[in-house]
């Protein structure tokens, strides 16, 4: 059963099982993106269809009348498909530059929330977000996505010695950086859509799968519009 909001008062730090249970799904998530084909997608179908689960869960709490409903999984069925339509479709290196940047986004925020604090972005729907959260959440994703840029485009060995195009250079970390901070926006959009979503429904988790993270949806919900966004260019023919 969901947990509602009542019922996570006093409860204590889980950061270690959170951090077990994310190394756990990051090193499944990986292996299903190495292997690719039907185990991908196999992957990516069970991971749509457990969140479409659980987003179930949480509009039958939001609203009890049967239209209303209907709208609300129609809408949930089109955004949960085109961030697995991206996810399949798109190469797997921009694959990579999505999860990997939405990990580090999550990562980012977390500590640089809890060390710095400050002023919320939008206490009513997501009390724990700050502004200093989102910030450190982009400079994470952009050092990844620029760590990733510049692995690929100058290669170890150009980084240590000999030839190595400063333009090429300078140009992947000044993309990275950009690009990794458009998908620390993105991913922060996508868990303060679900954080709304969860305070309409009065619950604190969307499920109970994962051990200190709540549901699949509570963990991928940042993923999504970047998923999306993939998509999007893949149907547009830029990736």
């Amino acid at each position: 059963m969901t947990r509602t909001i009542a019922d996570t008062s006093g409860k204590k730090s889980d950061l270690g099982v959170r951090l077990a249970s994310g190394v756990v799904m990051i090193g499944v998530a990986v292996a299903a993106l190495a292997l690719g084909g039907a185990v991908l997608v196999v992957f990516v179908t069970a991971i749509a269809l457990g969140l479409l689960w659980e987003a179930w869960g949480l509009v039958r709490r939001m609203t009890g009348k049967i239209v209303a409903r209907a709208l609300w999984m129609a809408a949930l069925v089109v955004y949960v498909g085109g961030a697995a339509f991206g996810l399949l479709a798109a190469d797997r290196f921009f694959c990579l530059f999505a999860i990997v940047g939405v990990i580090a986004t999550d990562t980012g925020a977390y500590f640089a929330g809890r060390a710095i604090g400050g002023p919320k972005i939008a206490p009513s729907i997501s009390p724990s977000k700050t502004w200093a959260g989102l910030a450190g959440g982009m400079l994470a994703a952009g050092l990844v996505v620029t760590l990733l840029l510049v692995g690929s485009s100058a290669g170890f060995i150009g980084l240590v010695g000999r030839e190595l195009d400063w333009g090429v250079l300078v140009s992947a970390v000044v993309f990275g950086l950009g690009v990794g901070a458009f998908i620390a926006i993105l991913a922060q959009a996508g868990d303060f859509f679900e954080s709304w979503m969860k305070r309409r429904a009065g619950v604190k988790d969307s499920g109970r799968l994962i051990p200190g993270h709540g549901g699949v949806f509570d963990r991928i919900d940042g993923l999504l519009p970047v998923a999306c966004l993939l998509g999007l260019l893949v149907l547009g023919k830029w990736v």
